[in-house]
């Protein structure tokens, strides 16, 4: 690999690091920087070394939100375990799912997301506490097992997607929100790289180097959250949703 792929890869690393810190979807920068700058290389093996870098960058903005505000281990703690369970299955059938297989689905729930966050502007601004015991066992079951199989096969948007998760189903605010799915991410990263190491696809070299840049983006990106607040947090979200509803549909109807 050449000096300028690397840097390349480098700079998108911290860039994403950053991006998953705040709200997630690092990977919809990462995973075709990989992509493009390897030609050639299996979409297993990009996803492991996207798997490598991602799962220290999410820890250390795990470790951040934990140490700076009231983390819910009721709902993150379960869905993590399950998490990393999921997205090891997710892992072990990504290379059996062709790229145009989910690119309309996840097109059409982005769109909807985008429309739903536009529509409703309190939506995770304000908290407005929503926490049952059965809609912990929702927020458990969508996080740990539906979005951590999406992580595993696929992965670009998972942050974003735990996220509106828990605001939605929880009604937490987007801060706390992000403090869980920083949490539950890392479990899915750990559950996916876990089945991509022991079947080679993954990079060590490059997905250590690229992790000490996301590492520092995450850092960064974690403490910009805590510190600009929720609407903050919104208006990154809504960024980066329309960003990934841009990229699929290219992917889609553009490069096929």
């Amino acid at each position: 690999m050449d000096a300028l792929s690397l840097t390349t890869l480098l700079t998108a690393a911290l860039v994403a690091g950053w991006v998953d810190a705040v709200v997630g979807g690092g990977g919809l920068l990462l995973l075709p920087a990989l992509l493009v700058a390897a030609p050639g290389v299996p979409v297993a093996t990009a996803l492991g070394t996207n798997k490598l870098a991602a799962i220290f960058g999410t820890s250390t903005a795990a470790v951040t939100y934990a140490r700076r505000t009231k983390l819910d281990w009721g709902v993150a703690g379960p869905a993590a375990g399950l998490a990393v369970l999921t997205a090891g299955l997710g892992a072990a059938l990504a290379g059996a799912v062709p790229g145009g297989a989910y690119r309309p689905v996840v097109l059409v729930v982005l769109v909807a997301v985008a429309v739903f966050v536009m529509a409703r502007p309190s939506l995770g601004v304000v908290s407005s506490p929503r926490r049952t015991p059965g809609r912990v066992v929702v927020a458990v079951a969508v996080a740990g097992l539906g979005i951590a199989l999406y992580d595993g096969l696929i992965g670009p948007g998972t942050g974003t997607f735990l996220v509106l998760a828990f605001t939605a189903i929880l009604g937490s605010d987007f801060v706390h929100a992000s403090a869980m799915a920083k949490v539950v991410n890392a479990g899915t990263n750990l559950g996916a790289l876990v089945v991509f190491g022991l079947t080679g696809h993954v990079w060590w070299a490059l997905g250590a180097a690229m992790a000490v840049c996301n590492v520092v983006g995450a850092a960064v990106g974690a403490r910009m959250a805590l510190r600009r607040g929720a609407g903050f947090v919104r208006v990154v979200l809504l960024v980066v949703v329309l960003a990934l509803v841009a990229r699929l549909g290219y992917d889609q109807w553009v490069a096929g």
